[in-house]
């Protein structure tokens, strides 16, 4: 039972007097003997103990027509429909008749009756004590003052279309009839002793009794004095009773008002447990609500009007005595939006705040999130004292996913000033479903900290790999854990990882870090991952951007490369150069000769694979005096020269002579630099030098003269080295003097034929006898060409093949060539002469 006196009083409702809007701001005066009253469709409607109907509108005009003879007991007008039903007596004497009206037809200027029908089907008058329509019109349902329930059921407008059956009988008064649609179609009947529920979509209409003391199942509550009016509008349960100050006490329990009695309203709001008004008043009627105000109908003719006060004057009034969890309840009732009620809140912790309450006050501040600034919060808990308050707060800005960078910060750093270790583990082992916090910040603020362990945590679970590796690295010095890590990551990340902690992990796990770079540079898959023999794709890096990670380690780095071109023989040419290079400080730094020569075979061997660049190799192979690398790389070069003078710089005669033997065919000048490399000695290289004279006199390379000019500067050559080379070369030439004399003597007879032959063909006819021609091969026909060479052609065959019109086709080759050595002649001479004139002085 509820202790009402204990509920607190407000006044919610303005209560004003209702004026009458055409007499002058006079009060409006109801009808004299009102009996029954209901309001709906914009209208509050009236019965009198006259049988009239009164209708008022929203501008407080009245109009009123007949119903009854003698009175109305009942109105029930529909919310949704035009339809006004009535229950009134005609007769004494007689059953109560029932009145349907549509209000929007007219009859005679009244509203139009669509039906008429006894309200008890039985022959003994019964009064009515409730009425109830569902507004679908399909159903009405009557109230007894002797228990019994009349049943309509069809269209309640017709007589045709309905059927009315007596639902329920019994010996207590029916005080209340109710209809609710939930799926099925229901009506509730309440008793003076008894409540009851009848299915109405179901034939025989099954009852259920729910309560056998006449009130519903649920809460209930006790009132003091003599209840007089009770109805239920808009979540307010408006109750009148007798006032328990009035002086007339004779009427209590029973009888009619007397007229001089005080009654006394209170609205009282029942979830939120308090009352919204009270007020006493002369013989209240009824109490109806419509125009979104409530209406208050007395006995003496006055209306009043009762206007709620808006949400936010409430909550106001509810404020100034700090009553805050009230108006959180009202707020959630009235619906007031979030923004209202999260400054609801916020008052609320300012309150508890200032009390000292923080524990309190922060529950309130945490449900302000989303809506309050998080700084005006935060401001007020920054003392290390409250810092557990903070945390709080901290945590649920962060379960809603509305902290940023600069929160998460804070929420960790409360953690570590706290040492709540098992705190941050719950908050960086959440889901990002439960916290969304800024992980890389977290990271960084945890680190900072020197809580290394949370934070490779949080990197790990996010995939921050560089966070992972630096706190591994730099942080635990856990160097095996980075590079296993490093192993199980996709490639791309992999390969990005290697290349920045690629030196520090050479440097602490030199052979652990090579066999990860052999992975990535081949075909790799993460550690852990299965490998798909169908796997088309190869993740392989470019070895030779890992080169300088074994900057230290040289051992490492042979290993590394000589795996490289094992397994892919088409390395970069870095890869090979830089082989090449290792090789030969390892075979300049050997001195067993048995390991040095197997050194040098390697060295060799990769330079004969064609994949290192000649520059490099051949600056490498100088920078180490490896004289098979640089002997090898000048011949690939095709740099003969190169290969003589760097034997002549070793002194090694033979091989330099070997060296014009085998190459001078493809540079004639070796013999000739021999010569002179030669002839510069001191030392006795007389079987050199006629060597070297015995192929410049065969190949013709050298003027005598200037082979005499080149020998002259070597004191050790003497004539005997070179008597032989002249001796031949004078037999030569005289031998070529006597071929030239005897051409110039062929030539002489030669030019005295040609010239009997021109003067016999400028003094004497030529006869052409040629039966032939000499381009075809066939018997000659006219037309014919002829020329003086004794050549003929047919004319087709002349056009056909001949270049010029005055030359024979046959003779053309020949007589060019003769031409050409006639103008080669004669630029000769043209230089010749040029040159005496520039040397002749002016």
């Amino acid at each position: 039972m509820a202790a009402f006196l204990q509920w607190r009083k407000f006044v919610f409702f303005d209560k004003e007097a209702v004026s009458d809007p055409l007499d002058n701001g006079k009060k409006f005066v109801l009808p004299k003997g009102i009996s029954a009253s209901d309001s709906g469709r914009g209208l509050l409607v009236l019965g009198d103990m006259e049988g009239r109907i009164w209708l008022v509108t929203r501008s407080l005009q009245l109009t009123s027509f007949q119903a009854y003879k003698l009175r109305v007991t009942h109105l029930y007008q529909l919310k949704q429909h035009s339809i006004l039903v009535s229950v009134g007596l005609d007769e004494h004497g007689i059953n109560p008749l029932v009145k349907v009206w549509n209000l929007d037809k007219r009859d005679s200027g009244n509203p139009l009756c669509t039906r008429i029908f006894p309200a008890n089907l039985g022959t003994k008058p019964t009064e009515v004590s409730c009425l109830s329509i569902h507004e679908n019109l399909n159903f009405m349902a009557i109230g007894f003052t002797d228990g019994s329930v009349v049943l309509t059921k069809g269209d309640i407008t017709r007589d045709r279309h309905s059927k009315t059956v007596t639902l329920h009988e019994g010996s207590s008064p029916v005080t209340g009839l109710a209809f609710r649609q939930v799926k099925s179609t229901h009506l509730f009947v309440a008793t003076l002793e008894k409540v009851y529920c009848f299915t109405l979509s179901v034939k025989e209409y099954p009852k259920v009794e729910l309560d056998s003391h006449g009130y519903g199942r649920g809460p209930c509550f006790a009132f003091d004095g003599q209840k007089l009016l009770a109805h239920w509008h808009r979540g307010y349960l408006f109750l009148v009773v007798k006032d328990v100050k009035s002086p007339n006490k004779t009427g209590f329990g029973g009888g009619e008002i007397s007229p001089s009695e005080k009654q006394l309203l209170t609205v009282y709001d029942l979830d939120n447990k308090f009352i919204a008004y009270s007020f006493c008043f002369d013989d209240v009627i009824d109490v109806v609500a419509e125009w979104g105000s409530f209406y208050i109908l007395t006995r003496s003719g006055t209306m009043f009007l009762l206007q709620e006060k808006d949400t936010q004057t409430k909550l106001e009034m509810l404020f100034k005595k700090n009553l805050f969890v009230m108006a959180i309840n009202l707020a959630k009732s009235q619906h007031l939006d979030s923004d209202g009620l999260s400054e609801i809140f916020r008052q609320y912790g300012d309150h508890l705040y200032l009390k000292g309450d923080h524990d309190g006050a922060i529950q309130q501040y945490i449900r302000t999130i989303g809506k309050l600034e998080p700084s005006y919060v935060i401001r007020k808990f920054l003392d290390a004292q409250r810092i557990h308050n903070l945390t709080a707060y901290l945590q649920a800005l962060h379960r809603k996913s509305l902290a940023n960078a600069d929160h998460t910060t804070l929420l960790l750093n409360c953690y570590t000033k706290l040492k709540d270790s098992s705190k941050l583990e719950e908050f960086i082992k959440s889901s990002e479903t439960e916290v969304c916090f800024d992980v890389e910040i977290a990271i960084k603020v945890l680190r900072q900290a020197g809580y290394h362990r949370p934070a490779v945590y949080l990197a790990e679970k996010h995939k921050h790999h560089e966070w992972y590796m630096k706190i591994q690295l730099e942080d635990l010095k856990n160097y095996q854990e980075g590079l296993h890590y490093i192993g199980c990551l996709p490639f791309e990340q992999a390969e990005s990882n290697m290349k920045r902690y690629g030196k520090t992990l050479m440097h602490h796990v030199p052979e652990g870090t090579t066999l990860l770079l052999k992975n990535i540079c081949t075909n790799y898959y993460p550690t852990g991952e299965a490998v798909s023999v169908d796997h088309c794709q190869v993740n392989k890096a470019n070895s030779e951007e890992f080169i300088p990670i074994f900057a230290n380690n040289p051992r490492e780095l042979k290993a590394f490369l000589e795996h490289m071109i094992k397994v892919d023989p088409c390395s970069p040419q870095g890869v090979y150069d830089t082989l090449l290079e290792l090789r030969l400080q390892d075979w300049a730094h050997e001195e067993d000769l048995e390991k040095k020569k197997i050194l040098q075979g390697e060295a060799v061997s990769l330079l004969k694979s064609d994949n290192t660049v000649f520059d490099k190799a051949l600056v490498l192979c100088q920078m180490h005096n490896f004289k098979e690398g640089i002997l090898y790389l000048y011949e690939k070069g095709k740099l003969y020269q190169q290969i003589m003078h760097y034997h002549m710089q070793n002194e090694e005669y033979g091989k330099v002579v070997e060296v014009c033997k085998h190459y001078g065919d493809q540079e004639g000048c070796l013999w000739e630099q021999a010569l002179g490399y030669f002839a510069k000695k001191e030392e006795d290289c007389k079987t050199f030098i006629s060597e070297v004279l015995h192929h410049i006199d065969q190949k013709n390379l050298m003027p005598p003269l200037l082979v005499v000019q080149t020998l002259a500067h070597n004191s050790t050559a003497t004539l005997s080295v070179i008597k032989e080379y002249l001796i031949n070369k004078l037999k030569r030439e005289s031998q070529q003097i006597e071929a030239d004399d005897k051409k110039i003597s062929q030539y002489r007879e030669e030019t005295s034929v040609l010239r009997s032959e021109i003067k016999e063909l400028k003094t004497s006819a030529k006869i052409f006898q040629k039966t032939k021609c000499n381009m075809c091969n066939s018997p000659l026909e006219l037309p014919s060409v002829h020329f003086l060479c004794s050549h003929s052609f047919h004319q087709h065959c002349f056009e056909s093949y001949a270049e010029s019109e005055a030359e024979c086709p046959t003779c053309t080759p020949e007589n060019r060539k003769v031409m050409d050595m006639l103008r080669s002649q004669d630029q000769k001479r043209d230089l010749h002469d040029h040159f005496n004139r520039q040397v002749k002085p002016k």
